[in-house]
């Protein structure tokens, strides 16, 4: 059974804009975070999608480059995220703007 790439670029695009309605919308820093990742797995979706309906590799090449960026991400993302709760007790991104004063 072949899926028909439109059916799953329409797909990428419901993720994209669900996880950008999830960085707009949220307060959270840790849904924020997993937004960012469900937009960054959408893009990844896509490239795998256009190559293999060109049948060149080059974005199945591009897709390990963007899973490494976005684990650092992560692992730096919730670094911050656990420092800022010891010090406010809090995940909320109104909090934030008490750390500059």
């Amino acid at each position: 059974m072949r899926i028909e790439p439109w059916v799953v670029l329409t797909f990428c695009s419901i993720i994209f804009f669900i996880g950008l309605a999830g960085v707009l919308i949220r307060r959270n820093i840790l849904i924020i975070l997993m937004s960012v990742e469900l937009m960054l797995n959408a893009v990844n979706l896509t490239f795998v999608t256009f190559s293999r309906q060109l049948g060149h590799l080059g974005g199945q090449m591009s897709v390990f480059f963007i899973i490494t960026v976005a684990a650092a991400e992560s692992a730096v993302g919730l670094g911050l995220v656990i420092a800022m709760f010891r010090t406010l007790r809090s995940v909320d991104t109104d909090q934030i703007q008490l750390l500059r004063e």
